[in-house]
């Protein structure tokens, strides 16, 4: 698909671009040492925008209407605007929509969770996924079927000795294999091609989570590969700077059109009468009520503006980021590292370091950080305990008394750790920021009376609150 040049006061965006064209590039928070520029490193989370992209979504709010069976001029608009946004999409992830269909979700997690509403599953059939994955997908599918999980290497890495030992073991058992493109914890990259192709030779289907995956690196879903072609793959737009929430879900046609839709109302339906009800086609058939019409648009004016950067100059300065960072910190002894430290192949992996320090506790790592920084990281376990606690070898003892103290509402000692991950528009000088503050962290250069919530297992600075009124109001 041909896209047109996007550019800002009559000049073609870069990826040099983008630090300047960030929305709130320059937007100083409260710390406890005044004013400071907020930088942010919560990317994996979520990102925020740029400022082409906020234009565009103000231009086409004039033109807002409900979309479909409108007939006023808006409500066309609207309509074609959504549904060319669609559009967009499957060409971005290189499905073929004579054979798959593209959803709008609320987000990912809703994408699995109705993904696995819609699969049949039968007693003793089989999901296989992994110590890597994020509860999204990992939760829903233990509703439906038994779940097997795939081990790790010692590095954090998928055991791909032990995947194919369970297709081997449980063979036609196994329905689907569901499996993160990659990490939020620690950036690692599946070998797609590997994991869709042994799925396919014991005839079962396979899911890509590509929530981290789809904001750094090109997707083909090769819907024409008869080995390599993924079944199911789902994203999220607020990680990839169209910030409202819209989930993707990509599939093929079979799947939604046998059955009933998993929510039904306006919009499913052909035709309604007292006693039965119609389904509409695909995808009306699967997006009912209206849907988040801005959060569609905006999605596909941002994969427009990534196709024009460009993957190659993308990856390169990510890449060059988390090198950058890697060296600088593998400089301080008491910083503890997790997964592939090695600064020189930061191309095989995305921006995501995960670390501790010393025997400063996370949270209070993190709270430092903020309160004293104006750096914004995550601390924890991303919604990957299993993952995060087999990267610190926590023991089962350790982790029964863990969940022992959870019940009681005392999270002070939960296990992890604090997660720095760039963007496109994150910068070396930034990282220079971080690293300032991680080395005054280690020496013990920071305020001393932070106070300790047990209940949430946060640190906040005694006698010290934001007013986040003065900055915002609704």
């Amino acid at each position: 698909m041909a896209i047109s040049e996007i550019t800002y006061k009559d000049k073609k965006i870069t990826i040099d671009d983008l630090p300047n064209l960030l929305v709130g590039a320059d937007t100083e928070v409260p710390t406890l040492h005044g004013m400071k520029r907020y930088i942010n490193f919560d990317n994996a989370a979520s990102t925020p925008t740029f400022q082409p992209i906020a234009d565009s979504l103000k231009s086409f709010l004039r033109w807002y209407s409900n979309v479909h069976r409108g007939t006023g001029f808006k409500s066309q608009l609207s309509s074609w605007a959504f549904e060319e946004s669609r559009d967009i999409v499957a060409d971005f992830v290189g499905a073929d929509l004579s054979k798959q269909v593209v959803l709008f979700t609320k987000n990912a997690t809703e994408a699995i969770n109705k993904l696995s509403s819609r699969l049949v599953f039968e007693e003793g059939d089989i999901v296989i996924t992994t110590y890597m994955e994020h509860h999204s997908n990992e939760l829903p599918w233990r509703r439906v079927a038994e779940v097997q999980h795939v081990g790790l290497n010692e590095d954090g890495t998928i055991d791909t000795d032990d995947f194919l030992a369970k297709l081997k073991k449980f063979g036609d058992r196994v329905k689907l294999v569901a499996i993160t493109g990659a990490s939020n914890v620690t950036g690692y990259l599946n070998d797609l091609d590997f994991f869709t192709k042994e799925t396919h030779k014991i005839g079962a289907k396979i899911l890509i989570d590509g929530a981290q995956l789809t904001p750094h690196r090109p997707i083909d879903l090769k819907p024409n590969d008869p080995e390599c072609y993924i079944d199911f793959f789902v994203f999220s737009a607020h990680k990839m700077y169209a910030p409202f929430g819209v989930g993707v879900l990509i599939s093929d046609l079979e799947t939604f059109e046998q059955g009933d839709p998993e929510q039904v109302g306006g919009g499913v339906v052909d035709i309604v009468t007292l006693e039965e009800a119609y389904w509409a086609d695909l995808p009306e058939k699967e997006e009912a009520g209206t849907p988040d019409i801005v959060g569609v648009v905006t999605l596909g004016h941002m994969i427009r503006l990534i196709q024009q950067i460009g993957w190659d100059a993308i990856v390169k300065h990510e890449a060059e980021l988390t090198t950058y960072a890697l060296t600088e910190l593998k400089k301080i002894p008491e910083v503890k590292l997790y997964g592939d430290t090695d600064p020189n192949n930061t191309m095989n992996r995305l921006g995501v370091i995960s670390m501790n320090i010393a025997d400063v506790p996370h949270y209070l790592v993190a709270a430092v950080l903020s309160y004293e920084g104006a750096i914004g990281v995550r601390s924890g376990c991303f919604c990957a305990h299993t993952y995060v606690k087999e990267l610190m070898h926590v023991t089962k003892e350790e982790s029964k008394i863990m969940e022992q103290q959870i019940l009681n509402r005392d999270r002070s000692g939960i296990p992890g750790t604090i997660r720095m991950s760039f963007g496109i528009y994150n910068t070396f000088d930034e990282i220079d920021r971080f690293i300032e503050m991680i080395k005054k962290i280690v020496a013990g250069d920071y305020n001393k009376n932070y106070i300790l919530n047990k209940e949430k297992g946060e640190y906040t600075p005694e006698g010290f609150a934001f007013n986040f009124k003065e900055y915002y109001t609704l």
